[in-house]
């Protein structure tokens, strides 16, 4: 990509944001729109695979605080008639060419941002490219409930800008190399003279790379950077939590220049369990018992998530929502220590009752007329 495309190209217009669109907004939109187009979902839909190509080269300026306020600059100040020359009373004017000025969206060389354009204004002397870091990439992943309590090592599939495999980031065909650039010898920029001061600017023949391609590459056309989709082996910690976000530190795209890789951000998602639930590290289930149980107490069986049953003691005159506790049997704590399983109670109430049952409870029924547990309420009705 040229540098008048990389500044004319609107990425807002890709993402369909506003300009003024917040961090959270742009990756929520980046998102749904990855998920839509995706080349896993899109099977032999090239018009959808390069529909996501442009929204991963948007939002990898976008998402990137830094690349996004040199690209908002740049539109602002370049991509409407280049920039005026020759000071108060000048006449002459010239357009910057930028190539590679932001590197973050094409590989090779290029420089670090638009305030490299002025970098050398106090400095006539050479720069050199300097190595990148490679952009962050978002991926999600769901889990089972029981992945997520004990941990699990998933394939995640992720797409994003790497050095181009066909020409190995050179950007040159197969078969040929690039040479250096005789006009900047390599470095990229060259000064130009502004009375007293130079203004180093990219160099206009190689775009700001050092190198000049004369057979680009087929795949990247002459950029050295692609698009590229792998999936690695990642093991996600115990204890996670639905929608908690994780960082693998390096797992990101590729540097560029020698630069570091960049991280890889993990929106994980956990399936509910039919019986359990999850407060925080503790587990959660509601354990119906009978009524004789909550009346006169006794020993229950309780299930575990991937464990064996414990028992509890039901104390007697146990109400209904009562909560036991079972320690050390609930979700994973980062130091190992696991969380407890808290146990409600409910008090289980017969739909029909015959037969013995029927003739014992009309029996305790008369054996405690006189116990009426509404009578608290009503003198608190009155007195009130």
């Amino acid at each position: 990509m040229s540098g008048k495309d990389y500044v004319e190209k609107d990425y807002y217009k890709v993402l369909g944001v506003p300009k003024d669109a917040s961090a959270t907004e742009i990756k929520k939109t980046y998102r749904k729109l990855a998920r839509e187009f995706h080349p896993d979902a899109n099977k032999g839909d090239t018009k959808a695979e390069e529909r996501f190509k442009d929204i991963s080269e948007a939002y990898d300026v976008l998402s990137d605080e830094k690349r996004r306020k040199e690209y908002d600059e740049a539109r602002s100040l370049f991509a409407n008639g280049g920039f005026r020359a020759g000071g108060p009373g000048g006449t002459g004017s010239y357009s910057f060419d930028f190539g590679d000025l932001f590197s973050g969206s094409q590989g090779g060389g290029g420089n670090g941002g638009i305030g490299d354009v002025f970098g050398g204004l106090f400095n006539r002397g050479g720069r050199q490219a300097q190595p990148r870091r490679g952009s962050d990439v978002e991926t999600e992943v769901t889990l089972s409930f029981e992945e997520a309590v004990d941990g699990a090592t998933v394939p995640l599939r992720m797409t994003s800008q790497a050095p181009c495999r066909l020409c190995n980031g050179t950007g040159a065909k197969s078969g040929t190399t690039p040479r250096v650039c005789p006009t900047c010898v390599g470095s990229g920029t060259v000064s130009r003279g502004q009375g007293a001061f130079a203004l180093s600017e990219p160099c206009r023949d190689c775009r700001g790379r050092g190198m000049i391609v004369d057979d680009p590459c087929t795949d990247c056309h002459g950029s050295g950077r692609a698009s590229s989709a792998r999936t690695m082996q990642v093991r996600i910690p115990a204890g996670v939590q639905d929608a908690q976000r994780i960082r693998l530190k390096g797992k990101g795209a590729q540097g560029e220049r020698g630069g570091q890789p960049g991280d890889l951000y993990v929106s994980v998602h956990v399936d509910p369990h039919p019986v359990f639930g999850r407060k925080g590290d503790n587990l959660t289930v509601t354990v119906p018992v009978t009524f004789p149980e909550a009346a006169l107490g006794g020993t229950i069986e309780v299930p575990t998530l991937n464990g064996p049953s414990v028992k509890l003691k039901l104390p007697p005159g146990s109400a209904n929502g009562l909560t036991l506790r079972a320690r050390g049997k609930g979700a994973t704590r980062k130091d190992g220590t696991r969380g407890d399983l808290l146990v409600t109670v409910e008090v289980v109430v017969p739909q029909t009752v015959t037969g013995d049952a029927l003739t014992a409870l009309e029996q305790y029924r008369e054996a405690t007329a006189s116990d009426d547990p509404r009578a608290a309420l009503f003198r608190a009705a009155k007195g009130a």
